[in-house]
């Protein structure tokens, strides 16, 4: 608040005099207003005390004001001001700053939309201001280490004159320390601040994004205390559902898979381009925050963290996901073949102001519609809990054995091995670690449906691959165990998640997931105490031809018990536009069908040597192959655990 603007309340405390009364509210000469803008300007608001009663000391005049006071905003560059940056090198701000008066009473919504839009790219002093005030309000652990806790650990690590000799914390091994347009000073003063984290935060054990965000804050920071504070209630974050830095190898890996399972989902036309270009896409989706940290020019760097600060870990998603969209755009319409796609990423990344404006950029990353965090929140920890099945422990810094399987050891019948290292860029990145297990094939085991749940059973997931007479080769993902099939008693009934997809191999590879996922608009999240939806519509009995109807001859079943951790994409999440939008997968004595409403996506009959494909409304797809074919072949697989 500047002070020819506010209010100063409280004034007279402890007897002091009315000269330091009047310098209390006596307008400031400009050189010192802006600097007292760079600084953070406006106090916090406290609780009248006299300091001579608390601290010994002769009395001083407190100045208490309301978090929800209107304020000024310098918006001049304040070129000079920032004490650990190097000015030469750092960008003009985009025009004029807009920041409203009463931009910290606004609501939340409006907040993000303004940072969005990029309210406070014209100011470095609004950021200066507005930064420490947004970390302020996240919510974070009782005892956290603040700006006093620096100064007297710094004070004892460094001593008097500051300067760090200390390594870098383990916790940093191999991870990019970028500097930005950070001077000589605020080089010192970043490394002092990183070891220090290290020494207060000592169950951190890798975290790629905490020294790029650290230089990011203390460009706008009034001193090293001020940035480690921030720096630290973030660490130290709570919110559910919800994080802003991983802090061991198993979160950032469980980051990337969740990155390349939304990949796989949002930008269908970039993962095939990368899962054809690259012999590991889990390796090449794994340097997905490098390409926003340190890839990203400081200009772009920033607009991130703009609303990072507001919306968490969710924005990076986003982010990266625009980035890999255009990266696409740009690549042309033929893959790259025998390229480097990790350094062409990366190099896009940083030549990003060539294809994009930041502008564009945002506007793109928001146009995505993801699920909510609740549900990215879910996939992170199913992703979390496949790395521990690989034995990824929370204090590894490094995984020992690979993580991607090796499909040059594939055999089937039914397709190449590259075909499916293809299908497997497909399923979701929790299960691609383990390599995959023949449980049925019909050349083995015979052509029969009970044999085949036999088999099947007490395996989740499976792939369904089916290769027709007429040398056609299609096939299912299908997220649960048939054994649930078993929990409707006598009636057949769809069971499975959002997870399940068709698709075709020959004579064209194509992946036809649940519409939901390529229009969620189609859905609203559902309320906590949502019930179950009805039973969707009718169905032809197992085994019958099209045009027979038999009303309610499939139901969906009840929902699991809720002591359970939640499946992603589980249909009591999402309050569904029709009855025939959740018809995943079916089995009984018939038969079995995959997809539903309006058609049946893949059935076949209890020999499991017919079959019948049509367009159907939960998966939105065409005829995966003839519409009645012959089987020459049909595989189950499932996934080896450790």
């Amino acid at each position: 608040m500047a002070a020819g603007e506010g209010k100063a309340r409280n004034a007279s405390l402890c007897g002091e005099s009315k000269e330091t009364q009047d310098a209390a509210v006596r307008p400031q000469s400009a050189p010192r207003q802006a600097e007292r803008c760079w600084r953070g300007g406006e106090r916090r608001s406290v609780k009248a005390l006299c300091p001579a009663e608390v601290l010994g000391s002769s009395p001083v005049t407190i100045v208490v004001t309301s978090e929800a006071d209107t304020w000024d905003i310098d918006t001049s560059p304040c070129r000079g001001r920032g004490p650990f940056v190097d000015w030469a090198r750092m960008p003009e701000p985009q025009g004029p700053a807009q920041i409203p008066r009463d931009v910290l009473g606004r609501p939340p919504k409006e907040l993000k939309r303004l940072a969005r839009e990029g309210c406070w790219a014209g100011s470095h002093a609004g950021r200066a201001r507005l930064y420490p005030r947004l970390i302020q309000r996240v919510s974070c652990r009782l005892v956290t280490p603040d700006a006093l806790v620096y100064r007297d650990v710094a004070g004892r690590l460094f001593g008097t004159p500051g300067v760090s000799s200390h390594p870098l914390p383990e916790f940093l091994e191999g991870c990019p320390v970028p500097t930005y347009c950070l001077s000589p000073r605020g080089v010192t003063a970043l490394r002092k601040i990183l070891v220090c984290v290290g020494a207060l935060f000592p169950d951190i054990t890798h975290s790629p994004l905490l020294p790029a965000l650290a230089a990011l804050l203390l460009h706008y920071s009034e001193d090293e205390a001020q940035c480690f504070e921030s720096l630290s209630r973030l660490i130290a974050s709570n919110a559910p559902h919800a994080a802003y830095i991983d802090q061991s190898f198993l979160a950032h890996q469980a980051s990337c898979m969740t990155f390349g399972d939304l990949a796989s989902k949002h930008c269908p036309a970039a993962h095939k381009l990368i899962a054809g270009a690259a012999d590991n896409v889990l390796e090449v989706y794994s340097e997905w925050l490098s390409w926003l940290f340190p890839g990203l020019p400081f200009a772009y760097a920033a607009r991130v963290l703009d609303v990072f600060l507001l919306e968490g870990q969710k924005v990076l998603y986003r982010i990266a996901l625009a980035l890999l969209k255009q990266f696409r755009l740009s690549a042309g319409p033929a893959a790259p073949q025998g390229c480097d796609v990790k350094a062409e990423l990366q190099a896009f990344a940083r030549n990003i102001a060539e294809h994009v404006t930041v502008d564009k950029l945002l506007e793109r990353a928001f146009g995505i519609r993801l699920f909510s965090r609740k549900e990215i929140w879910l996939l992170h920890m199913a992703n979390r809990k496949a790395l521990v099945e690989r034995g990824i422990t929370v204090v590894q810094r490094r995984p020992s054995f690979p993580l991607a399987v090796d499909m040059q050891k594939f055999s089937s019948s039914t397709v190449t091995a590259q075909e499916m290292r293809l299908v497997w860029s497909w399923i979701p990145e929790r299960f691609s670690l383990f390599p995959p297990l023949l449980l049925f094939s019909t050349s083995e085991d015979g052509c029969s449906l009970q044999r085949f749940y036999t088999c099947c059973e007490g395996y989740e997931p499976t792939v369904l691959l089916i290769k027709t007479t007429e040398g056609e080769v299609c096939g299912a993902f299908l997220s649960s165990d048939w054994a649930e099939r078993k929990k409707s008693g006598g009636t057949p009934a769809f069971f499975g998640t959002g997870e399940c997809f068709v698709f075709t191999v020959r004579p064209e590879a194509e992946r036809y997931e649940w519409v939901l996922i390529r229009q969620p608009e189609l859905a609203k999240a559902a309320p906590r105490c949502r019930q179950r939806s009805p039973s969707p519509a009718a169905e032809p009995p197992l085994g019958s031809s099209p045009g027979s109807r038999s009303p309610q001859r499939l139901a969906v079943p009840s929902p699991p018990s809720r002591a359970r951790l939640s499946p992603f994409l589980a249909i009591r999440h999402f309050l569904l536009p029709s009855r025939t939008a959740s018809m995943f997968m079916s089995g009984s004595r018939d038969g079995i069908v995959i997809g539903g409403g309006g058609g049946q996506a893949l059935s076949l009959d209890a020999s499991l040597l017919r079959g019948h494909t049509e367009r159907c409304e939960t998966f939105g797809n065409p005829p995966l192959c003839r519409e009645n074919f012959q089987v020459q072949l049909l595989e189950v697989w499932g996934f080896q655990s450790a």
